[in-house]
Formats: C-alpha cells, sequence, structure tokens
C-alpha cells in the first residue's frame, strides 16, 4: 500500500516542477523503478490514476521502467546481476554483494505542455 504515498511523492515532484518550469499540463511521466526498491508497478498505475485525478497530471500515461538489480562482489571485484537481496554471486558464491544498481525510484522523463 506504500505505492499510493509514493504516487503522492511524485505528484508533488510534478507539481514542484510545473511551478519552476512553467508548464500546466502533464501528458506522460516515465518513472525508472529498480527490481529491488519493493515497488509494484501495477499498484503504481492504479494509484497515479486515482491520485492525479483533479490534477495537472489527469489522464497522463505513466510508463515504467524496471531497472534490474547489480551488485559488485567484493572478494572477485565483478559487477555481477542479482535478483533479490542477499544472493550468492554467479562468478564466485560470496554473500559479500554491495547493491549498485536496482534500488531506484525516480522521475526519468515527463512530458508536458
Amino acid at each position: 500500500m506504500h505505492e499510493l504515498s509514493l504516487c503522492e511523492g511524485v505528484l508533488q515532484i510534478l507539481e514542484e516542477q510545473s511551478g519552476i518550469q512553467g508548464f500546466v499540463r502533464v501528458n506522460r511521466v516515465c518513472l525508472e523503478i529498480g527490481a529491488l526498491a519493493g515497488v509494484e508497478p501495477e499498484a503504481m498505475r492504479f494509484h497515479f490514476d486515482a491520485v492525479t485525478r483533479g490534477t495537472l497530471a489527469e489522464g497522463a500515461i505513466l510508463e515504467i521502467v524496471v531497472v534490474p538489480a547489480q551488485a559488485w562482489c567484493l572478494p572477485c571485484g565483478e559487477k555481477v546481476s542479482i535478483r533479490q537481496y542477499f544472493d550468492a554471486c554467479p562468478q564466485c558464491g560470496s554473500h559479500q554483494l554491495q547493491v549498485i544498481r536496482g534500488e531506484e525510484l525516480r522521475v526519468q522523463q515527463l512530458e508536458v505542455e
């Protein structure tokens, strides 16, 4: 259910940027969501439609780009793909991985008028 508050945060960003950049309508929002961010894309779509009713983003298309997770393995020094936290390194089997990609949630692109 935290997707509702995330959508409210996205709307707040849109409203702030509208004041700064002078646009009056948002037609499309592209979000990057990391595979490890703990965000359900379908729940985001549902809540985005509800949260944006009656706002400058009402009817806007929400595009979601899922960013795959990557980690850096401390023992072997390789960048590796992972599916979830605490995965083992596919190269050496170590669990000493530092996530370097896949936790983000950011507005990547806007289409506005």
